[in-house]
């Protein structure tokens, strides 16, 4: 009874300091601040070799927000927002338009740079996109390489949208704690 006690105190403990260390950030810390990483996502419909093609198409082709296409996307991600500016990475995963009311996607990428000092490390992005909204904001869900146990969040603006054919270039702002 004893030894049962003991262990289950201990576990406790165990417990109860490792919560306490989640909400505090853990190793890395609130304390410190987030990394800060600033590029452009052009997003290529059109043209004899588009960054994102349509996988899956609207179920109903009378639906105003497209719901239900689903996109597969690997986007080039550049330092500015011509497209001929120096590369930074790509933005490689799919996106969903989940919102029958208002044109609204299901982000889902990993932020894959090739440049710099996080050359080869991942960011994964999951989350809420509604285009129409001026700042759009998705959580930072984990990474690899530099970024392993990566948390915080990407800030999405629209720099260019063209109406005919959707090809887009899109600011993007990542804070990330790692």
């Amino acid at each position: 009874m004893a030894k049962g006690l003991t262990v289950m105190s201990v576990l406790l403990f165990v417990l109860v300091t490792t919560n306490k260390a989640d909400m505090e950030g853990g190793s890395s810390g609130n304390n410190s601040a987030p990394t800060h990483l600033h590029f452009y996502f052009h997003d290529k419909v059109t043209g004899p070799s588009p960054s994102a093609v349509r996988v899956v198409n609207p179920p109903s082709n009378t639906s105003l927000t497209f719901f239900g296409m689903v996109v597969g996307m690997d986007d080039p991600l550049t330092e500015g927002p011509d497209p001929a500016s120096k590369p930074v990475g790509r933005a490689q995963g799919m996106y969903v338009s989940s919102d029958q009311v208002r044109i609204g996607f299901l982000q889902a990428m990993n932020i894959v740079l090739t440049a710099g000092p996080y050359n080869g490390s991942v960011i994964t992005v999951l989350g809420s996109n509604h285009v129409s909204n001026i700042i759009r904001e998705m959580p930072v869900v984990g990474g690899t390489g530099h970024f392993r146990f990566a948390r915080g969040y990407a800030q999405a603006r629209t720099y260019f949208l063209d109406p005919e054919g959707l090809d887009a270039i899109v600011e993007y702002n990542v804070y990330v704690f790692h």
